[in-house]
């Protein structure tokens, strides 16, 4: 807001009556926001979006510490940045092709994948890693649990990580999660051929507004966090465009039974 309406910090701390470093700490999560200090800013920067003032409100209030700050010391800040996008998200789209999801793995499918890093990660390592990708799940369990859709390709069902036994108690618990209203999976076939999106890891996560959503890039270097309007909209068409050549809920079901049962018959 307060590029949009051509302010330089040092200008937006003098309208605030403050000074441009707290303005930068409000601006990078440093110190909490009030929701009337809120509606001050959204003024002074001329913003007369009331959803999107009613959504940065909603997230105010004073600064509290989420589950993943324990992990400050050990894990990268990418992997913190993850489970608090996830945790506020009001819902998620993924997609992926050669894994699985990680709000969707078991403790030993995520445990291989650990084991597979470059530099390979201590045993210490390696276990806050899956503590933290096990937690992140919570999501999917409380009370008012966040709606999540997963679209996976065939490529991942069909990936042995850790042998038969875990790969098949892995999909079994893929199953298990459809069972919930609020987990969707759909399953993109080999049979689908192309199609966009298949170099990468998404995770869409919706805010309250869409001008709050985040997309999470999974890469090779580490995460990535993408907001640009432009590029949230090239990742909606996206993830629709896979969801058009993705099999319906049912017969992606029975898409990951047919894997589950070519694993028993071995």
């Amino acid at each position: 807001m307060r590029e949009r309406a051509g302010l330089s910090s040092t200008e937006a701390g003098r309208l605030l009556g403050t000074n441009q470093a707290q303005i930068s700490n409000i601006e990078a999560g440093r110190f909490g926001v009030s929701p009337d200090r809120m509606r001050t800013l959204a003024r002074n920067y001329s913003c007369c979006d009331a959803e999107l003032i009613d959504g940065l409100i909603s997230m105010t209030g004073e600064r509290r510490r989420g589950w993943w700050e324990e992990y400050r010391s050990v894990l990268p800040p990418g992997l913190l940045d993850l489970a608090e996008l996830e945790h506020h998200a009001t819902a998620l789209r993924s997609a992926y092709v050669s894994h699985l999801p990680g709000l969707l793995q078991t403790a030993e499918h995520a445990r291989e994948i650990f084991r597979q890093v470059v530099p390979a990660l201590s045993p210490p390592e390696v276990e806050h890693r899956i503590s933290h990708r096990i937690k992140r799940q919570a999501i999917l369990y409380r009370d008012h649990p966040t709606p999540y859709t997963a679209i996976i390709h065939e490529a991942a069902l069909r990936m042995r990580f850790g042998g038969t036994s875990t790969a098949l108690h892995q999909l079994q618990h893929i199953i298990e999660m459809t069972e919930h209203n609020h987990v969707t999976v759909r399953v993109i076939p080999f049979a689908a051929g192309s199609f966009p999106g298949s170099g990468q890891s998404i995770l869409y996560a919706h805010g309250h507004v869409a001008q709050l959503d985040t997309v999470h890039l999974d890469t090779a270097h580490g995460s990535e966090l993408v907001d640009a309007e432009a590029q949230l909209e090239k990742y909606r068409i996206v993830l629709d465009r896979m969801e058009t050549v993705a099999l319906p809920e049912d017969t992606s079901r029975d898409l990951i039974w047919s894997v589950i049962h070519s694993l028993k018959g071995e």
